[in-house]
């Protein structure tokens, strides 16, 4: 609210008062997401993304609100089991998501079916591990060192070849892109000499 009325004072001052009502339409709208925002430049991304457990909309079984349970700044599956809604997590397979569950010695129900306190100790269990975003930057930064310094493995990447000794003669098309056929080829060679 209190942003709202700093951006209708704003406006005002600026003499755009024809304006005034749509904009407070949007920063009603508006002003969950910017404090989002400004709490992740303050607190940290990883907990201003655990805003919480978010009511949807839409009417779910017998007449009842689902919740959206959002762990690890993902909305994981309401209707699955917790070990297979925790996959929909970067970074975190079948084995962590086991791992996970025999830590907390949280039984393996339905996600919808959590507790509270259930919900705030995966969260607080997840954020222990890398993953999402921080988990992709760090795999894009250990790229690009290794492009940096030319290694072997390196020059591959920069290449957009396989990088793991698998074989290029026959396979890794979708790397290597589409195939020049042989009529090309020799026409090419041809044309050369």
């Amino acid at each position: 609210m209190a942003f709202t009325t700093q951006l209708v004072r704003e406006f005002s001052r600026l003499g755009l008062h024809r304006s005034v009502g749509g904009v407070l339409a949007l920063a009603r709208e508006l002003s969950p997401v910017i404090t989002a925002v400004v709490a992740a430049e303050s607190v940290g991304s990883a907990s201003a993304a655990e805003i919480g457990t978010m009511q949807k909309g839409g009417i779910g079984h017998g007449g009842l609100r689902t919740k959206c349970v959002r762990i690890g700044g993902v909305e994981i599956p309401n209707h699955k089991r917790v070990e297979y809604s925790l996959q929909y997590i970067h970074g975190i397979g079948r084995s962590r998501s086991r791992q996970i569950l025999s830590v907390l010695n949280v039984d393996n129900k339905i996600t919808k079916d959590l507790s509270e306190e259930e919900v705030i100790a995966l969260r607080k269990e997840v954020a222990k591990y890398m993953i999402g975003g921080d988990l992709k930057r760090f795999n894009h930064v250990a790229i690009e060192r290794l492009k940096d310094i030319s290694c072997y493995r390196g020059i591959r990447h920069n290449l957009e070849l396989p990088v793991r000794g698998q074989r290029t003669k026959t396979n890794c098309r979708t790397l290597k892109g589409k195939r020049a056929s042989a009529v090309k080829k020799k026409s090419s060679s041809s044309q050369e000499k």
